[in-house]
């Protein structure tokens, strides 16, 4: 099925491309969630005649998402979670997890822009991305602890291995073949 695109969308296109995409990815996500119209004539028209106006509104948004990740940058949360002796979680880590945390810290995002690439299973800091926007994605530290205790000295010690000078290994002498004759 041929969609145009009204937002960008990752390893798809941007704003305005005319796409072929399967029938079902078009019917249950793209039309559903307004990220794509069918490609009609009328709708072709249409597109040409709102496209300054997709572009300026997307503008707008990705700006706003722009603020919200300088805000965003360097945040860590805190999640404490039961975990055997090996630090293996009883459970997971979920996106809707990390949501909850962030929106405590005091910013406003939703569940399904929380990327978390391989569930979390392990006590530790994390790296889990937020995508704010089809365009600026945040990176946010995730902190999973037994107790509120052990979750401030995993902190103390992640924030030493950021600080630590990195060791340089002295010079070593050239290697000089010897002349073969």
């Amino acid at each position: 099925m041929k969609v145009i695109l009204l937002s960008r969308v990752e390893n798809l296109g941007t704003i305005g491309s005319v796409v072929s995409v399967k029938n079902g990815y078009a019917r249950n996500f793209l039309l559903p969630k307004k990220k794509a119209l069918r490609a009609s004539p009328a709708n072709i028209a249409y597109l040409e005649t709102q496209k300054a106006v997709f572009e300026a509104e997307n503008l707008h948004k990705k700006a706003e998402a722009q603020d919200l990740a300088t805000r965003m940058d360097g945040l860590l949360i805190s999640l404490i979670r039961q975990a055997g002796e090996a630090g293996n979680l009883f459970g997971s880590v979920r996106n809707t997890d990390v949501a909850v945390a962030v929106a405590d810290a005091g910013y406003k995002i939703h569940k399904t822009q929380v990327c978390i690439r391989a569930p979390i299973k392990m006590l530790g800091v994390h790296t889990v991305k937020v995508e704010l926007h089809p365009e600026v994605f945040v990176d946010v530290k995730v902190n999973v602890a037994q107790t509120s205790e052990e979750a401030e000295a995993q902190l103390a010690t992640y924030m030493e291995t950021l600080t630590a000078p990195v060791a340089t290994a002295a010079p070593t002498a050239e290697f000089v073949p010897a002349s073969v004759e």
